[in-house]
């Protein structure tokens, strides 16, 4: 093990009254909690954690605290909500906060930090073990005006583009390196008899969210992360010239009627289509890709091989250039506390080590990945959980969380994704973003 480090004070005691830790480790001498015995003695110690993350989910993050709890002698509580969100700001205020949260949106924690002022920075300890494990973007996301709060803990992947790896040997197509090389494949397809891509924005009021999806990876790669930053916080106008360029670049595939949409109808049926059933023509060989999230491997149908040799992969989504490295665009959690006890620090440097993210894997049948360099992939056992792990792990890697998630609401869950849909159905491209500038909130 390694990456652990709270330095125990010199208190003796463990009557779990102290606010010092010390003692010795009830793991103390066993192998597997060597790096964990500086923590003391936490016996008679609870950390409250509260969570998004429910039922099924919640029962794999239990058992990754097993080792935490049997080298420390600490418990934790584990509270899990399907509205966290609205109930976590609620707690706060109402001085009833959690010891720890994991939270998904970096926006929403500025606006714990800035408007409470109860979310604690996190110790030296933590900030090492994020420097080691993890990259430099990774740790901006949890650092606020210049702070460091909240280490990352689980994350997912969007910049993947599905396929048939049978339907590619079957035509002898290969796996696009480049943009380029995707839109000659494509051509390949069409020449085939096949439409190439197939697509599905639909999704109740938040209808439009994966053009969005398209759009932020394309903008990562065209102009670069400084300006994807810029635009995402509005330093520059939502309508700049490169957002124009972007855009029409994703309509070279996404309304191109030779390109799509294969099995389901026209370029308007993408806006009706259920993002669930997006991908699942590739199945039928109706299309041939499929751009979408690590998370749409629960989509396929149960009995579905989801594998390098299966029935539907995925691979990375290709740059447009060699200038902006391999852009990824993604999600995740991060760990805030709002208590400076010794069992939260503990915890909290536990969760952001590389010991947490293989007992995390271990526990973990499939579904789940971390940015976390210290992290085996080969403790993964989905083989799309592993190809998410080495594009995380990729050094050359520059990950950006996704854009609308730190928009404010208005236009990231608003008009972005309804502007984006009226593009499907016909707008043009410069209206489009014209409108959504206009909507951003003065």
């Amino acid at each position: 093990m390694s990456g652990l480090g709270l330095a125990a004070c010199a208190d003796d005691s463990s009557d779990g009254g102290s606010n010092e830790a010390g003692g010795t480790a009830p793991g103390a001498g066993r192998e597997e909690c060597a790096q964990l015995e500086e923590f003391g003695d936490l016996s008679g110690r609870e950390v409250s954690v509260y969570t998004s993350i429910i039922a099924p989910e919640d029962a794999v993050h239990k058992e990754s605290y097993k080792v935490f709890e049997e080298c420390t002698g600490a418990t934790v509580a584990y509270e899990g909500s399907s509205e966290f969100e609205a109930q976590l700001v609620v707690r706060v205020q109402g001085g009833n906060a959690p010891d720890i949260a994991y939270i998904p949106q970096p926006g929403l924690l500025q606006t714990l930090v800035r408007d409470t002022d109860a979310v604690v920075a996190a110790p030296d300890s933590v900030s090492e073990n994020v420097d080691e494990f993890f990259g430099e973007d990774w740790k901006a996301y949890g650092t606020v005006d210049d702070t460091f709060y909240a280490a990352p803990l689980g994350a997912n992947v969007k910049s993947f583009v599905w396929y048939s790896p049978s339907q590619f040997e079957e035509n002898g197509w290969e796996v696009p390196e480049t943009w380029d090389d995707m839109l000659a494949l494509s051509d390949e397809m069409v020449d085939a008899g096949v439409k190439p891509w197939c697509a599905g924005i639909e999704s109740g009021d938040a209808t439009g969210w994966p053009a969005t999806d398209w759009l932020e990876d394309a903008v990562l790669r065209d102009a670069g992360p400084d300006v994807y930053d810029q635009w995402v916080n509005h330093d520059i106008p939502f309508n700049d010239p490169a957002i124009v360029e972007s855009l029409d670049r994703v309509g070279g595939i996404l309304k191109n009627e030779d390109y799509v949409n294969g099995g389901i109808g026209d370029v308007k049926s993408i806006a009706t289509t259920a993002f669930q059933e997006g991908g699942l023509p590739i199945l039928d060989g109706e299309c041939g890709l499929h751009r979408q999230a690590s998370f749409y491997a629960a989509q396929w149908p149960e009995g579905t091989d989801v594998s390098e040799t299966g029935d539907v992969f995925a691979f990375y989504l290709p740059t447009t250039s060699d200038e902006f490295g391999t852009p990824v665009l993604g999600g995740g959690e991060f760990v805030a506390a709002f208590s400076d006890e010794p069992e939260v620090q503990a915890f909290q440097t536990y969760l952001s080590s590389d010991v947490w993210a293989n007992e995390k894997a271990i526990a973990t049948p499939g579904g789940w990945v971390s940015a976390n360099t210290g992290l085996d992939i080969a403790n993964l056992k989905s083989p799309i959980d592993q190809l998410s792990a080495e594009i995380l792990q990729d050094p050359e890697a520059v990950f950006r969380f996704d854009g609308s998630d730190q928009m404010p609401g208005a236009v990231g869950a608003g008009s972005f994704w309804s502007e984006m849909t009226n593009w499907i159905t016909g707008a043009e491209t410069q209206a489009t973003l014209d409108n959504i500038e206009d909507s951003w909130p003065s």
